[in-house]
């Protein structure tokens, strides 16, 4: 994948995908905590550190070496 499309990516990741993914996990954290049973607030903290941290690890790939010079681009 070239740079110029990994950066497009990534672009339409943080504008698009990462807003769906922040009301998904509202949703789940709301629809957790609305129960009548409450889960131990460990595994609710846990819970909101891997909903937090858990979207960055597969997309590591698209992010990876995003700020620097286009690699692709010859140098004059």
């Amino acid at each position: 994948m070239t740079y110029k499309t990994r950066k497009r990516l990534a672009i339409l990741i943080l504008v698009v995908g990462l807003p769906v993914y922040i009301i998904v996990a509202a949703t789940i954290m709301s629809l957790m905590l609305n129960q009548e049973i409450r889960f131990w607030w460990p595994i609710e903290f846990l819970v909101y550190v891997l909903l937090g941290i858990g979207w960055a690890f597969p997309l590591k790939w698209v992010f990876k070496g995003i700020g620097q010079p286009d690699p692709d681009q010859s140098n004059p």
